[in-house]
């Protein structure tokens, strides 16, 4: 027995060891993945036509073990269909990394960022004094210019004022989200997609819905105000922070923007170090 272990720990090489782990953190994620997402309960009867299908041919229940195999075969191709949301999130979400175009974020210093900030909390605190409904995404690496075409392209710079403009009631646009690219309002009157989260509180309308739902679907961050109670919410990976003040939101801001540019003055740098690099060599 000794001896059979023995041979069999010695045939295992670095690229085993390797190959291992690989698929080890692929199950671990497509398992976290499912779930975060409403695909845990349509697994959960994948696994069961499957057993039940093994079981039919056990037993030599040769009709019914046909019947299952064709329902299979089909159901590969359900699925597809079925998981289209959640496939689509994930390839999102695997492609944020190095694939996607450069944070709009890494155009702005330190001063314009702060002074971007101060804006936002500004017009923040109005719409929350005054119970102005308001619905400001912040785009960052993933791309929204999808959304954008669902409004009116603005391009102007950010300021309080003009978002107070925008989402004044009776502006036409006010309905609507603005979408923020790097230091200006890109588009104003985006329609969003609702989140297909069942477990949100009753009271929160269509405006937090959407708001989380292009997080869901997107690394952009949401700013929310509650057009009935005032509420400062903020939305980011699926979810809900309620309940904050100016500071909570400036501090939040201010995390995203410096630290985006932090880290791309860290990349410029490496870029500069290997160029000039390759020069000496």
């Amino acid at each position: 027995m000794s001896d059979t272990f023995y041979n069999l720990v010695a045939g295992i090489g670095v690229n085993d060891i390797i190959d291992i782990a690989l698929v080890a953190f692929v199950i671990y994620k497509v398992l976290g993945f499912i779930r975060e997402s409403r695909a845990e309960q349509l697994v959960q009867g994948l696994l069961i036509l499957v057993l039940a299908t093994w079981l039919s041919g056990v037993v030599h229940l040769y009709t019914i073990n046909w019947l299952l195999k064709s329902l299979l075969t089909v159901g590969i191709l359900a699925l597809i269909v079925v998981f289209q949301p959640e496939l689509r999130r994930g390839l999102e979400q695997m492609g944020r990394g190095k694939i996607m175009r450069p944070s709009q974020f890494g155009k702005m210093n330190k001063e314009k960022s702060m002074h971007v900030t101060h804006e936002f909390v500004k017009a923040i605190e109005e719409f929350s004094s005054k119970k102005v409904g308001a619905l400001i995404i912040i785009e960052r690496q993933t791309s929204l210019s999808d959304i954008c075409e669902t409004g009116t392209i603005i391009d102007a710079e950010v300021s309080a004022n003009l978002l107070g403009n925008l989402f004044y009631e009776g502006s036409p646009l006010h309905d609507g989200a603005v979408v923020i690219r790097g230091d200006r309002i890109h588009a104003a009157g985006c329609v969003l997609p609702l989140t297909a989260n069942m477990d949100l509180p009753s009271e929160l309308g269509t405006r937090h819905r959407a708001g989380i739902g292009i997080t869901e679907k997107s690394d952009c961050l949401t700013l929310i105000v509650s057009e009935e109670t005032g509420i400062i919410s903020i939305a980011r990976d699926g979810r809900l922070e309620r309940y904050l003040d100016e500071k909570a939101v400036e501090k939040t801001l201010l995390s995203i923007y410096l630290n985006q540019n932090e880290e791309n003055k860290k990349k410029k740098k490496t870029a500069g170090g290997k160029n000039r690099g390759d020069g000496n060599v």
